[in-house]
């Protein structure tokens, strides 16, 4: 599985336009997506990773076909910024949050917060901290008073700042847990979180418990499930492709997690597919979140 550190890094890259693979032909158009939930369901564009650098018009044209009318974005897919808003206009699509790299958070937040507002959106992501040897509380901490200054700036430019645990910081710290540690370090007025309901499950945590905790700082969730069976790995930071399966046909107790997420304010709900059949999963997801009941 391609990590979102190194997409992040290679997607500024330009790429040649290939032929749209079969398998991202247009279908009928699903019609917007209504759900239960407080708020819209979109795409984290990840989920697409393998294709839109490849077709960028086609693949955020199968992106509406499927439902959906907001994205995440990560990255711009080797595109020039212009262009690819231009192709999320084109498809009816919009962007309402993006994700960001740290290194690229440190070195041009201006132009970071810059490029988020240019797509369209309303909040920005990082989602990935750089732990060469570990994760550490040094990192925790050091990270944490980094977050309060993007938080601030982008709360100075109209947008919110969050960040995405991706499972590292669930291990013991003397505030508890290293995820703690960072915690504690932010500014609840400058800094919220992107829940990611399979990297805190397959980590050791409930995600029940932690959107609960993080009462009225849980901006949106990432929404995938775990399949049933997979052993679970206290503090790691990914799993095996396999391990991803659409929402609600795995182990994660999807309607305690959506409730409890509705209850703290959450108000963004993307359904985020790392496995490798993203265009047969997420169709299954969608349709799991029209019928849920709440």
């Amino acid at each position: 599985m391609q990590s979102r550190r190194s997409f992040l890094t290679t997607v500024a890259a330009g790429v040649g336009v290939a032929a749209l693979r079969p398998s991202l032909a247009l279908a009928a158009d699903h019609g917007p997506i209504k759900t239960a939930l407080n708020g819209p369901v979109g795409l984290q564009l990840w989920s697409l990773r393998e294709f839109g650098p490849k077709d960028l018009p086609g693949t955020l044209a199968k992106v509406r076909a499927m439902g959906f009318r907001e994205v995440e974005g990560a990255g711009l897919w080797g595109h020039s910024l212009a262009d690819f808003k231009a192709a999320l206009d084109k498809a009816g699509l919009n962007c309402v949050s993006a994700h960001a790299g740290l290194d690229v958070l440190t070195g041009d937040l201006a132009g970071t917060i810059a490029q988020a507002k240019a797509v369209g959106a309303k909040h920005l992501v990082c989602p990935w901290i750089p732990h060469e040897k570990g994760f550490t509380r040094e990192d925790a901490l050091k990270t944490g008073a980094a977050f309060n200054t993007f938080g601030k700036a982008a709360k100075d430019a109209g947008l919110t700042f969050g960040y995405h645990p991706h499972g590292y910081e669930f291990v013991p710290s003397p505030e508890g847990q290293l995820f703690d540690t960072l915690l504690g370090a932010t500014d609840p007025a400058l800094v919220e979180f992107q829940v990611d309901t399979f990297h805190a499950y397959h980590a050791g945590a409930d995600p029940v418990k932690l959107i609960e905790k993080l009462k009225g700082r849980v901006r949106s969730l990432h929404l995938k499930d775990q399949k049933k069976g997979y052993p679970r790995e206290a503090g790691k930071d990914g799993a095996t492709p396999d391990a991803d399966v659409p929402v609600g046909t795995g182990e994660i107790d999807f309607p305690a997690v959506l409730r409890a997420a509705m209850k703290s304010g959450c108000s963004l709900y993307f359904i985020e597919d790392e496995s490798t059949d993203p265009l047969g999963h997420i169709p299954q997801s969608i349709a799991y979140l029209e019928g849920v009941k709440l």
